[in-house]
């Protein structure tokens, strides 16, 4: 416990300092440790312990100091990364694009397998009467809705892409409260309190937990699994080779994907990380576009 407070009071001093830091001078350069976050879609404590293994293995295959920071909320994420105070970060699909269109030069570098083909879950509580569908049920409407973070790709933008396509009006008009719970644990929770009657869930959130005990099933079950989009992927600063040596990217992205600790890689869970690039994360862009959460012309 002590290493750990050590450490995080050591982030939060390298966080406040570290636009400052990257000066021209080559030895401040070579000392300045390099400094990553993530989106917050569980529990911090869940977070903290998966990414403080992250970051000693970076060090470990990097040779700089490396250190995770969490951050309260998808945008605080988003901000770090546009005011260079991370370099890197684990972010959602749109939450990479909005990062990416703040940063001009920021690349994804590298996605989990399994965020090629992502999905979200509709949930509901027994008291809903809704059941299990091939479609979205069109008894959700008049009900109680929750999604997760307002960022999120999973848990906001993608589920209510499809409420808007398939239920034909915005969540707002077809939803008797519409809620915004932060993380996808939370909704899990919310809804099988009965505090929500439907919610939006990360679908490897939901298996995690179901896998874990933490759901039952007899109060809250999955009513319609979207179809798959791009979802999570490491991306990283333009400038990074500036301060860290003109192969440091390559040597970054290398290291991601030949993450192959099992211990590790069942944290975030991914069964392993493949190479990514900015153009896969169009179909992002195109939605976010469309139901109004980027203006296109910005």
């Amino acid at each position: 416990m002590h290493t750990l407070l050590l450490r995080s009071l050591l982030a939060l001093t390298l966080l406040i300092s570290a636009v400052s830091s990257a000066d021209s001078d080559p030895v401040k350069s070579q000392t300045q440790a390099f400094i990553f976050t993530a989106i917050p879609d569980q529990d911090e404590s869940h977070l903290q312990a998966r990414f403080n293994k992250v970051a000693d293995y970076l060090q470990r295959q990097l040779g700089v100091e490396v250190l995770y920071i969490p951050v309260k909320s998808y945008a605080a994420a988003v901000t770090a990364f546009r005011n260079n105070q991370v370099q890197l970060a684990w972010f959602g699909g749109l939450s990479g694009v909005q990062a990416r269109r703040l940063v001009p030069g920021s690349q994804a570098i590298a996605q989990g397998f399994e965020d090629q083909f992502f999905s979200s879950y509709f949930i509901a509580h027994r008291s809903s009467g809704l059941s299990k569908s091939e479609t979205l049920p069109a008894a959700m409407a008049g009900k109680s809705f929750t999604f997760g973070s307002k960022g999120s790709t999973s848990g906001r933008l993608m589920p209510e892409y499809y409420i808007r396509q398939q239920l034909g009006d915005s969540p707002d008009k077809l939803f008797s409260t519409v809620g915004y719970s932060g993380d996808h644990s939370r909704t899990i929770a919310l809804v099988q309190s009965g505090a929500y009657q439907i919610g939006a869930v990360n679908y490897q959130v939901w298996e995690s937990e179901l896998a874990a005990g933490k759901i039952d099933t007899s109060k809250v079950s999955v009513i319609w699994q979207t179809p798959s989009y791009p979802d999570y992927q490491w991306t990283v600063r333009g400038d990074v080779n500036a301060i860290w040596g003109d192969d440091f990217q390559a040597r970054l992205t290398t290291a991601l994907l030949q993450m192959k600790d099992p211990d590790l890689l069942a944290s975030f869970p991914r069964s392993a990380f493949v190479s990514a690039d900015n153009h896969l994360y169009q179909p992002i862009v195109d939605t976010a576009i469309a139901i109004g959460l980027i203006d296109p012309n910005q």
